[in-house]
């Protein structure tokens, strides 16, 4: 049987769901499914110290529609369980994003591949065992839930015609959609203010970081980011080309392309990954303004920041490595190769010590978890789960006794 490799990386090959490619995937399911399971590699790279915690994420596999809860601590890295996250067993209906519930009850998963819209699926964490769903928009993506209950999904619609898009609120008591916030176009990212009044995601084909007001469900404010034309634009531009009368990208204009933002853990700043052209643009929330940029390796995709504020990490889609920055100068610490191709997602533990990455493999690879110690910047231990490794999201951790 034929299997293009380069083809099976292309989010639209991936996304599309032609009878074609669902019959390779449906033929290909069980033997990674093994794969994954029979191959795993987990062990210490030489961390400065061994880990004194067990620490939990869960990890989406977009292409085996299966979510790994991986557990990593002093014995290594190891699957627990892995839990299938579907709407039609005998199609490949990408899971793609991955939020945990601020008091660790419960996580969501954002299927992308719905008849027509996609849909949120809660499971309770421990059991894992579904609790809901609801349908949302287009390709729902990444996602972030406030402690009041209300989850933010981005609807990415990857496929769908270039025009403003949007940002779906879920109340997840009863795992209803009670408001759909227009954005714009082929938003990405999405995450919080430290203190749960404003959500943010940008815009990929926009350039733009884009604010709602969470108690007012609506959009706040919104700022263009192309690198010399930086500038506040109104909250009811879902567009850029509202205000300048032409698409980004245009005209030789440069293009950020952003794929995440961040917040800081203190409210004052956020980090946007600029895919387009190597960069991290910091953004100071107050003034509503791009104050400094970081220069990157190739495809900067998702960040993550440590708790203490110190440092930031990135991961890089085209290098096949992770940054590390130090946000006092804004330097690049060091950049840790992955141990697979394409590095996808990122969360960092509440101790600011570790930062679990998604890698999302090439072709028949299963995708990976990446460990890395923030401490000494070393790959601390690395252990396979399914196939095209995505979102990502830290449950908890337990410390360990002597």
């Amino acid at each position: 049987m034929f299997f293009d490799e380069g083809a099976a990386n292309d989010p639209a090959f991936a996304m599309k769901g032609e009878p074609a490619v669902l019959m390779i995937r449906s033929a290909w399911r069980a033997l990674f499914v093994a794969a994954a399971v029979a191959a795993p590699f987990a062990g210490q790279l030489g961390a400065q110290e061994p880990p004194r915690a067990d620490y939990y994420v869960y990890v989406a596999a977009e292409s085996q529609d299966q979510v790994a809860l991986v557990r990593f601590g002093p014995r290594g890295a190891e699957i627990v369980r892995t839990i299938e996250a579907s709407l039609n067993p005998i199609d490949i209906d990408g899971p793609h994003g991955i939020a945990v519930a601020p008091d660790g009850s419960n996580w969501y998963v954002s299927i992308a591949h719905g008849l027509p819209y996609g849909q949120v699926q809660k499971f309770a964490t421990g059991s894992d065992r579904q609790m809901g769903a609801a349908e949302v928009g287009l390709f729902p993506a990444t996602m972030a839930v406030t402690p009041g209950g209300l989850l933010f999904v981005v609807n990415f619609n990857l496929h769908g015609d270039p025009v403003p898009s949007s940002v779906s609120v879920v109340e997840t008591e009863t795992m209803t959609e009670i408001r759909e916030v227009a954005t714009c176009a082929m938003p990405h990212g999405s995450r919080f203010s430290a203190d749960g009044k404003r959500h943010y995601s940008v815009c990929m084909m926009d350039d733009q970081l884009v604010e709602i007001d969470v108690r007012a469900l609506e959009v706040s404010r919104r700022l263009y980011l192309a690198p010399g034309g930086e500038r506040d634009l109104p909250p009811a531009a879902q567009v850029s080309a509202d205000v300048t009368g032409r698409q980004p990208g245009t005209d030789g204009e440069a293009r950020c392309g952003p794929t995440w933002v961040q917040p800081s853990p203190d409210g004052s700043r956020a980090w946007i990954a600029c895919n387009k052209n190597r960069e991290v643009v910091e953004v100071d929330l107050e003034g509503w303004r791009v104050t400094r940029r970081f220069g990157t390796g190739a495809g900067p995709y998702n960040l993550d920041v440590t708790p203490d504020g110190a440092t930031l990490v990135v991961t890089y889609k085209g290098d096949h490595s992770v940054g590390v920055f130090d946000l006092g100068d804004g330097s690049e610490r060091t950049a840790v190769s992955s141990s697979r191709r394409i590095p996808h997602g990122v969360a960092v533990s509440p101790d600011s010590r570790y930062a679990f990455v998604s890698v999302e493999g090439i072709g028949n690879d299963p995708g990976t978890v990446d460990v890395i110690d923030l401490k000494d910047g070393s790959r601390a231990a690395s252990v396979n789960v399914g196939r095209q490794a995505g979102g990502i999201g830290f449950w908890k951790m337990e410390w360990v006794e002597d």
